[in-house]
């Protein structure tokens, strides 16, 4: 199992990445986690952005689904013809988000996508065996878990501290996390995780190797969110960066 980071700057894009968009491939099979905006362009940069087999959006905030409307065009209208139909696993109510961002008519995008609407449990995509659950986000909101081969990678998406996040961590060879927040500041609650919280539920849950990302280098800088997941876990740490590649 392999993992390219295509975006991960958090809340809008960034002076050097594009938004929430991860590409997670196993024997031949591409499922796109999270699509936010400006990510199409690093598709294209670091894959071919019609080889994809699926799509997994973990809530509708624009910074994880915006350019899900974007390749709308790229589907339908490609020159070879239409490709096919795209399962896309999201909550309830993407079809008609993306369609009407897509259109102010709010015309149908099912010749582009198929829906499947999300709740918590354990379903196959593809070779992959895809766990999401709730997590603590204003807006419906899963965090994901991938397992495959004996490996697991886990994705907090944008949550405050729960227990949701640490069941979907627990034993993760890497657990990809974000870390919005500045430790010490009055952050809003049940929003996003600081830089501690994030080292703390890698320790909680056990994990290999921690991967900071959803990073807004506006809000905090890059070396405090470190330096506090650091002093909360002991296990390696990385902020990832657009085209990182991790292979499981």
């Amino acid at each position: 199992m392999r993992l390219t980071v295509l975006g991960c700057a958090g809340s809008f894009p960034g002076p050097e990445s594009a938004c929430s968009a991860y590409l997670v491939e196993a024997e031949g099979f591409r499922l796109l986690i999270d699509f936010g905006s400006g990510s199409l362009s690093a598709l294209q940069r670091y894959s071919d952005m019609r080889r994809v087999d699926a799509i997994l959006l973990t809530h509708l905030h624009c910074d994880h689904m915006l350019d899900a409307c974007t390749y709308v065009v790229v589907r339908r209208y490609d020159p070879s013809g239409p490709l096919p139909a795209l399962p896309v696993y999201a909550p309830l109510g993407a079809a008609e988000r993306i369609a009407a961002a897509y259109s102010t008519e709010g015309e149908p995008v099912d010749d582009v996508y198929t829906f499947y609407g999300l709740q918590p449990g354990t379903f196959p995509i593809g070779p992959l065996q895809v766990t999401v659950d709730r997590v603590n986000h204003p807006v419906e909101t899963y965090g994901v878990r991938i397992e495959h081969g004996g490996r697991v990678l886990a994705y907090s998406s944008d949550t405050a501290p729960c227990e949701a996040l640490l069941r979907l961590a627990a034993g993760a060879d890497l657990f990809l996390c974000e870390a919005s927040y500045q430790d010490g500041l009055a952050n809003p609650p049940d929003l996003h995780l600081t830089g501690g919280e994030a080292g703390e539920a890698a320790t909680k849950a056990d994990v290999g190797r921690l991967l900071l990302t959803h990073l807004v280098p506006a809000w905090a800088s890059e070396a405090s969110i470190v330096e506090a997941a650091t002093a909360a876990y002991a296990g390696p740490v990385e902020v990832v960066r657009p085209g990182a590649r991790y292979d499981l």
